[in-house]
């Protein structure tokens, strides 16, 4: 099984009405000048799957710089004190503001997200440009446009789904073994190494009281978004972004996979341009989970670009 090199500190710390479970990395060797590393994951994923990432940052790099990795609401050890049944996206960036007031002050951070921690950085960003020193997006593309006759169906469906959650419907598979949470992992993403699939499985899943294996995610978070994705204020957003930009892709282009022609990367780029500035890199043998395939090398673009 993979070996951490570098043991992160777990934290609990109160973020409006949750306990926010939080992996901090304090820096060995504080210089003073290297502002905080803020790492925020994705959908149905967990603070821990950073440590790779983080495993691979070069020494004196990792060992100037606290580096913090929360579980988002509804994920890992973060959950809300009594059952909810929706998620709201707002409420990821005013947990962010929160937790960067915590972690931060009035200090500026180097942000990175990954997919929907990605799409949470570049909104959080354009509201509160002043707190981010430098904004990283590892494969957070946003969404197809939608047009507003869609919205009657789309409330129709949220109703619909809610009653589904409630009947049990949309609850989430559980395993019999960690071993078979690691096997889902390898199932889901080949590139995934056997060790570090064995190490994350026991992170992102938790063994129940009757022996199987749960995945750390509410199923809630299954709900579809009740509100319609509108482009033209995820634009407004990026044109207030302050900080440089760097929006790293995979080769294996998962945009595309995913919307089948309904959105593309070529249609996120053109997004970037209202970004004032904003660049683009690749990280070749990788999928959408680059962290977990590539890990040194978005470990050398991060370090690169946050040093330039």
């Amino acid at each position: 099984m993979y070996q951490p090199h570098r043991a992160p500190r777990v934290e609990s710390v109160p973020i409006r009405t949750l306990r926010y479970q939080t992996r901090v990395w304090p820096a060995e060797r504080p210089d003073g000048k290297a502002p905080p590393l803020v790492l925020l994951h994705g959908w149905m994923d967990v603070g821990a799957s950073w440590q790779f990432v983080v495993d691979a940052f070069d020494a004196p790099f990792a060992a100037a710089r606290t580096i913090i990795a929360p579980d988002w609401r509804g994920f890992g050890g973060t959950r809300p004190p009594t059952r909810c049944d929706h998620y709201v996206f707002a409420d990821y960036l005013a947990d962010l503001d929160q937790l960067l007031d915590h972690y931060a002050g009035d200090r500026p951070v180097d942000l990175v997200g990954h997919s929907m921690g990605g799409n949470v950085a570049m909104a959080y960003a354009g509201a509160r440009p002043a707190r981010i020193r430098r904004l990283v997006n590892l494969e957070g593309f946003g969404l197809p446009a939608t047009q507003p006759a869609q919205a009657p169906a789309r409330y129709a469906q949220w109703m619909e789904q809610l009653r589904q959650y409630e009947r049990g419907e949309m609850d989430l598979k559980t395993y019999a073994s960690a071993d078979d949470v690691a096997a889902r992992l390898r199932k889901t993403n080949p590139r995934i190494s056997a060790d570090k699939a064995a190490w994350l499985a026991r992170q992102w899943a938790a063994q129940q009281p009757d022996g199987r294996w749960a995945i750390q995610g509410d199923a809630a978070h299954k709900i579809v978004n009740p509100q319609l994705y509108r482009v033209d204020e995820a634009l407004a957003l990026h044109a207030a972004i302050t900080a440089p930009l760097l929006s790293v892709h995979a080769a294996g282009d998962s945009a595309s996979g995913w919307w089948q022609g309904r959105y593309s990367l070529a249609e996120y780029h053109e997004r970037l341009r209202h970004v004032p500035d904003a660049r683009s890199a690749e990280v070749q043998d990788a999928g959408h989970m680059l962290h977990h395939d590539q890990p040194q090398a978005v470990a050398r673009l991060i370090e690169d670009f946050v040093l330039a």
